[in-house]
């Protein structure tokens, strides 16, 4: 389909065959700007080429934009966190210089791994969203999801015989989140089929795991001494490693709010 071309349009006619041809084109942001974005040419006296970079830079920001969004959803995430909400102040043991640094995504650029370890109600599991978050929208392919949860497609995969292709989904993605691995025993098979999937990984794309387990403690999870000592490696060789500590910013916060209605 052809756009009729003749000049001297009248302003109507000329609003309309834009609408039309971004339409064609699938331009849905300068089919929606450009008349408040021709008003300002105008006003202000833009050149052509400005009204025109004007037009072209709105809608590859908002593509920019939508592809954020489609990665952020496709991550799976439980719910939104983000690094402008992390409260700091309210836990000394972590380092705001050091997160945001990793919130510049280089070490996924490097396919290292990152252990955020800590008690429940830390800001481990926030950080972890957060910074995948961040990966998401600097363009890499992230996936989050629980350790049980992850463990428990493995073996459903494996018994219907679509473990490599299970495995070679989650090898994919840019950055691996795991979530609450620690929480729960698990059995050395659960645990054998985790480590083919931090194997397919290694070196080659990034890691992430929230813990409430210190390294020591690892062995409650992964009872066979030699694969937890295998598993650790993976997910400490050449990475970064962050301890949120022993107080709960939850439980904190909810004794504080107490005292203050107490008042």
């Amino acid at each position: 389909m052809s756009i009729p071309r003749q000049r001297g349009l009248t302003e109507q006619a000329a609003t309309a065959a834009i609408d039309q041809a971004c339409r064609m084109l699938r331009l849905p942001t300068i089919r929606s700007q450009f008349p408040e974005l021709a008003e300002t040419a105008g006003r202000e006296q833009m050149s052509y080429l400005g009204f025109l970079s004007e037009l072209l830079l709105a809608e590859c920001d908002d593509r920019a934009r939508r592809r954020s969004e489609r990665r952020i959803k496709a991550a799976g995430f439980p719910r939104d966190k983000s690094l402008r909400n992390f409260d700091f102040d309210a836990n000394p043991n972590i380092d705001p210089a050091m997160v945001h640094t990793l919130a510049k995504c280089e070490w996924i650029k490097k396919g290292l791994p990152l252990c955020l370890i800590g008690d429940s109600g830390t800001g481990k599991s926030h950080l972890l969203i957060a910074l995948g978050t961040e990966a998401a929208m600097a363009g890499h392919r992230v996936k989050y999801v629980l350790a049980t949860k992850l463990v428990n497609e493995l073996v459903e995969a494996a018994d219907e015989k679509q473990l490599t292709k299970t495995i070679a989904r989650y090898g994919r993605v840019d950055l691996l989140c795991i979530d609450e691995l620690g929480y729960m025993e698990l059995d050395r098979r659960g645990a054998e089929l985790l480590f083919q999937v931090l194997t397919e990984r290694e070196e080659k794309n990034s890691v992430a795991i929230a813990s409430n387990e210190s390294f020591s403690g690892w062995t409650k999870t992964f009872t066979d001494p030699r694969l937890c000592a295998a598993i650790v490696d993976r997910l400490t060789f050449g990475g970064n490693i962050i301890e949120t500590g022993t107080d709960s910013y939850r439980l904190a916060t909810t004794r504080a709010q107490a005292e203050r209605a107490a008042i």
